[in-house]
């Protein structure tokens, strides 16, 4: 998976429908999320889209599988990923995840329908790492 810095740099060259198949392309990257762990348990909630997160890993390395049933919901959930993925879960709890989006001004690229779930998702992945990271 690319770094979310990796990404913000290429997107800033971008316009328009070229965001829109970056981020198609990001969701087309994520890890496969195995059907059987796409439960009521990982679903998200408040998302316009399906998207269901699942977290692995211990307390020094995170680790998510996610997935979605809409493309550029997937590219979202990517960007969030890659803003934690394999980070330590004490760091990922204090993380300010949606300032490390803000590259991506996503509220302004995106409809209001495709970014709804973009918070819970947040919270979901930072309560995660704090409840992990306090053992």
């Amino acid at each position: 998976m690319r770094t979310l810095s990796d990404i913000a740099e290429e997107y800033e060259f971008l316009e328009g429908d070229e965001r829109y198949r970056l981020l198609i392309e990001l969701g087309r990257e994520l890890e496969e999320m195995p059907d059987a762990l796409k439960t009521d348990a990982t679903l998200v909630r408040g998302c316009s889209a399906a998207v269901w997160v699942y977290p692995t890993g211990e307390a020094d390395k995170l680790h998510f599988l996610a997935d979605s049933n809409a493309a550029i919901t997937k590219g979202i959930v990517a960007l969030v990923i890659a803003a934690v993925q394999d980070r330590p879960a004490a760091e990922v709890a204090q993380m300010d995840v949606v300032g490390a989006l803000e590259p991506f001004d996503l509220r302004n690229q995106l409809s209001s329908n495709r970014t709804q779930g973009v918070p819970n998702m947040i919270a979901l992945v930072k309560e995660h790492a704090a409840r992990i990271s306090a053992g």
